[in-house]
C-alpha cells in the first residue's frame, strides 16, 4: 500500500477544501494523472497522481477540509513500479515562487466556527455517531465540554437549530480564509479610522478613479513614508519591530461572488497611468478566473479598498496585520461646497483611513491622507506621473 498526502502547497497554507474527486477506488491511474482538485484560500489547485497504480480508497468528501500531510488516496502500485513499496510522504507540487521578501500576511483576504488552522474535532465515537444520524456537521459546533470536546447536548442542540432554520453553510477556501484573517486582525491591530473627503468637482466624467487613488497612495507615501511598510508586534515578549520599505506594493481589495481577494499591484510609484490600468486589469482578471500565482497575493506594503464602486461613504476598513494602514474610498457624490464665499454644487470623494496605532501616530497619519486629498485635488494637466 502507499498513500498520496496532502502535499505542502507553499507560502504557509495549512490546509485545503476537495473540491473534486476525478477517480474513485478501482480505478487504474497513470503517472501525473489528476487525482482531484482542492481549494486553497488562495487559488483551486488540481493534483496529480506520483505514481501509477490502482486507487484503493479515497480519503474524503467533496468540502471536507484536509490537512497537510493528511493522506487522500490509498494506492495498490503496480507491481513494476519503481517507486512501489515507498510511502509518498507529501512533497511540494510544482515549484511556489516565494515574494522578494516573505511576510506573513493573510490577505483573502474564508470550517466552521474554528478559526484555528489545522485545528481537529474532539468528539467520542458515540457522539459522532448521534451526529451522523440527526444529520449535523460536527465541523460547524463548538464543544462546551472539557478541552472543547463536542457532547451530546452540543449536537443536539444544532440538530434542533438545524431543523428551525435550515442548515448553516460552511465556509471553505477563500470566506474562510478571510473569517481566520479578520480575527487575526481584530485580535492583534489597534484600529483608529480618521474620515475626510477630497474635492473632485472638476474631474471629468471619465476620470478613472482607481488609477487616481492609486497615484494619490503613492503621493501620500512619497510624503509620509511612515505608513508603508510591515509591524510586526509580540506584546507577550515586548518583541516589537517596525519595517518601512521604499517601494510601494499596493493591496488592492477585489470582490468575488467566492469571497474577498487582495492581489497585489507591485511598484506603483515608479509606473504610468496607463501601465497601473493595465495591471489593475490583469490582476482583476486573474482573480476572478482564479489562476493567480499565490507570490500575486503577497507581500503588500499598504492597502486600497475602493468600495464606492460599489455603494458606501464611509467605512472603517481593517488593517491585516503585518501591514500599517488601509485607505478606503467611498462613492463619489454631489454636494454643495463654498469657494470665495460662494456656493457652489461640486463633488466629493469620501476617504476613510484605518491606521495600526501601534505603528503609526495620528499625526503621521493625518499628513498622510492630507497629501492623498492634496493629490486627488490637483487638476489633470497639473499631475507630474
Amino acid at each position: 500500500m502507499r498513500y498520496f498526502r496532502l502535499p505542502d502547497l507553499g507560502e504557509g497554507l495549512a490546509d485545503a477544501d476537495i473540491v473534486e474527486w476525478h477517480v474513485k477506488a478501482g480505478d487504474t491511474v497513470a503517472v501525473d494523472q489528476l487525482l482531484l482538485s482542492v481549494e486553497t484560500a488562495k487559488a483551486i489547485v488540481e493534483l496529480p497522481s506520483p505514481c501509477a497504480g490502482v486507487v484503493s480508497h479515497c480519503f474524503g468528501e467533496p468540502g471536507d477540509t484536509v490537512n497537510t500531510g493528511e493522506p487522500l488516496v490509498e494506492f495498490v502500485q503496480d507491481e513494476g513500479s519503481d517507486t512501489a513499496g515507498r510511502e509518498d510522504n507529501g512533497s511540494v507540487v510544482g515549484e511556489m515562487p516565494v515574494a522578494r521578501e516573505r511576510s506573513e500576511d493573510h490577505f483573502v483576504i474564508g470550517q466552521g466556527n474554528s478559526l484555528n488552522a489545522g485545528a481537529r474535532v474532539r468528539v467520542t465515537p458515540s457522539v459522532r455517531a448521534l451526529a451522523r444520524r440527526l444529520n449535523v456537521d460536527i465541523q460547524q459546533i463548538s464543544g462546551s465540554g472539557p478541552d472543547g470536546r463536542i457532547t451530546a447536548d452540543d449536537v443536539e442542540k444544532a440538530g434542533r437549530l438545524d431543523q428551525q432554520l435550515g442548515q448553516g453553510e460552511r465556509l471553505t477556501g477563500v470566506r474562510k480564509s478571510m473569517a481566520r484573517t479578520m480575527a487575526l486582525a481584530h485580535a492583534q491591530v489597534v484600529p483608529v479610522t480618521l474620515f475626510d473627503e477630497a474635492d473632485v468637482s472638476h474631474w471629468e466624467a471619465t476620470e478613472d478613479v482607481s488609477v487616481r487613488l492609486v497615484q494619490a497612495i503613492a503621493a501620500g507615501c512619497a510624503a509620509v513614508p511612515d505608513l508603508n511598510g510591515w509591524f510586526h508586534g509580540d506584546e507577550q515578549h515586548q518583541q516589537m519591530t517596525r519595517r518601512l520599505i521604499s517601494q510601494i506594493d499596493l493591496g488592492i481589495a477585489v470582490d468575488t461572488e467566492q469571497g474577498l481577494f487582495v492581489p497585489v499591484l507591485r511598484d506603483v510609484a515608479n509606473r504610468s497611468a496607463d501601465d497601473l490600468r493595465a495591471g489593475l486589469d490583469r490582476l482583476k482578471a486573474d482573480v476572478r478566473a482564479r489562476t493567480i500565482p499565490p507570490r500575486e497575493m503577497q507581500g503588500a506594503t499598504i492597502t486600497l479598498s475602493n468600495y464606492g464602486a460599489i455603494a458606501g461613504r464611509y467605512g472603517t476598513p481593517v488593517v491585516v496585520p503585518p501591514t500599517m494602514a488601509i485607505l478606503g474610498a467611498g462613492r463619489v457624490l454631489e454636494k454643495p461646497l463654498c469657494a470665495m464665499g460662494e456656493l457652489f454644487a461640486g463633488k466629493v470623494l469620501p476617504l476613510s483611513l484605518t491606521f495600526d496605532h501601534r505603528a503609526v501616530t495620528g499625526g503621521e497619519a493625518s499628513r498622510f491622507l492630507a497629501a492623498v486629498i492634496t493629490d486627488l485635488q490637483k487638476e489633470p494637466d497639473l499631475i507630474d506621473r
